[in-house]
């Protein structure tokens, strides 16, 4: 077992005592309920009605006083509804997708992304990074969060950046040879394409100098880590983030690799029970809740995350102070992650809603096909659709993909089929087969 690291002014706040990080929790929490209260409609109205003033937040043990928010708040106050500060202090927005095609909006001033980079910086640092590495980012960039987060918490680490971005993968394997790239951030059914399609191609993995892997945006399980390790000279560690909170970086595996720790003096973490709301204690199963106690642009106060884990405060073998989350591996709503993208059913139903001549049925099919997510939508169609010519129907399907595309930033198949063809149900409709085997 790896023996405690020593702090470094980096990664100072990661050792402190419980005590001394309640006290910075209390002091952070007062003022971003002061802030939230004073500038967000919203949360000033929902403390009111539950008659919490500020003043009665006096310490972390207060927290449960407060409201819950939810991706609901977000989608109901598009696109700038929860901004705490004036649109002129925010330098940078980020955005994920909602449920009708309006993106979930996040906004961040020139203090709030100094935070965001100074976690990834950490995050990197119990990877085991420095300013010697070759790193090759390949998230996407752009209002995805993955892509700038681990850029900036690289290139402020001093490590050398590869921007490749996502996609291209052919490309992204040369740039992994030649650049001599020594680690990377994507997700890990990506990875896993890089993988394989690389063995096809004659690349010998283990002789790159690739020794470190940062993967996120979706969940994945020990055998995934135990399959990318075998197959490489990689460590694969794990990170945690959502838009709502910063991106990724709200939490991440040191060298033990035992689950992520939370960085809790910038997103304090409850755990819930998701039916009624009741904080439960560490090491119970419930919703992950998280805070954040140092976002000025958009304060979330009691966040839930809708992702099903456990806190544990067991101590880790490298001295840090800082709580770990257990694995994610579902959430308590119908949300999928398809190739690091939030998606729901619902989604798919606006979009279909949006092209004449389909029906309300449709089933969604996720599978993986070279460790890589695929996205198959069957559709009902009008009975004058499925009836026309080959040619027709081609073009039909073409703008109903479109239409899926523009409304959740991913590429599905679909499949045309006749009408009371998919199968019905008398209670809750069966809209998803998630195929995928990790």
């Amino acid at each position: 077992m790896p023996s405690p690291e020593s702090p470094d002014p980096i990664s100072a706040p990661d050792f402190l005592s419980r005590d001394e990080l309640r006290a910075v929790q209390g002091k952070r929490l007062r003022g971003m309920v002061e802030i939230a209260h004073a500038n967000v409609p919203l949360t000033r109205g929902r403390m009111d009605a539950a008659g919490v003033r500020p003043e009665d937040i006096r310490g972390i043990e207060d927290i449960a006083l407060l409201p819950f928010t939810t991706k609901q708040d977000l989608r109901d106050t598009y696109p700038f509804g929860l901004v705490a500060c004036p649109l002129g202090d925010v330098v940078r927005f980020h955005a994920s997708s909602g449920t009708t095609g309006k993106p979930i909006v996040v906004a961040y001033t020139r203090e709030d992304l100094a935070v965001w980079t100074e976690a990834m910086v950490r995050s990197m640092v119990m990877a085991g990074l420095t300013k010697e590495d070759i790193v090759q980012v390949s998230y996407g960039y752009g209002l995805f969060t993955g892509g700038l987060g681990a850029h900036d918490g690289a290139q402020a680490l001093g490590a050398s950046v590869v921007p490749a971005s996502g996609g291209n993968t052919e490309r992204q394997l040369m740039l992994l040879k030649d650049f001599g790239v020594t680690a990377i951030c994507c997700t890990p059914s990506y990875f896993l394409h890089l993988m394989d399609r690389g063995e096809q191609l004659g690349v010998d993995w283990k002789a790159l100098p690739l020794r470190k892997g940062i993967f996120g945006a979706e969940p994945w399980t020990e055998a995934m880590r135990e399959r990318i390790e075998a197959g490489t000279r990689l460590k694969a560690f794990d990170i945690y983030g959502l838009s709502e909170i910063a991106g990724p970086g709200v939490a991440m595996e040191c060298r033990c690799q035992a689950g992520p720790h939370i960085f809790e003096d910038f997103f304090y973490p409850e755990i819930i029970d998701p039916k009624t709301g009741e904080v439960l204690p560490d090491e119970a199963e419930g919703e992950l809740v998280i805070t954040t106690l140092s976002k000025r642009a958009m304060p979330m106060l009691r966040y839930r995350t809708r992702d099903i884990t456990a806190l544990t405060s067991a101590p880790c073998a490298c001295g840090r102070t800082l709580r770990r989350i257990k694995r994610i591996g579902r959430r308590s709503d119908d949300m999928l992650i398809i190739r690091g993208v939030n998606l729901f059913p619902s989604q798919i139903e606006a979009a279909l809603l949006q092209v004449e001549g389909t029906l309300p049925h449709y089933h969604i099919i996720v599978d993986s096909k070279r460790d890589l997510d695929v996205l198959e939508v069957q559709v009902e169609v009008t009975p004058g659709v499925f009836g026309d010519t080959i040619g027709a129907m081609e073009r039909f399907q073409a703008k109903i993909e479109k239409s899926i595309e523009v409304v959740t930033g991913l590429h599905a198949a679909v499949t045309l089929v006749a009408p009371h063809t998919l199968q019905r149900s008398e209670g809750k409709a069966k809209r998803v087969t998630d195929r995928r085997k990790r």
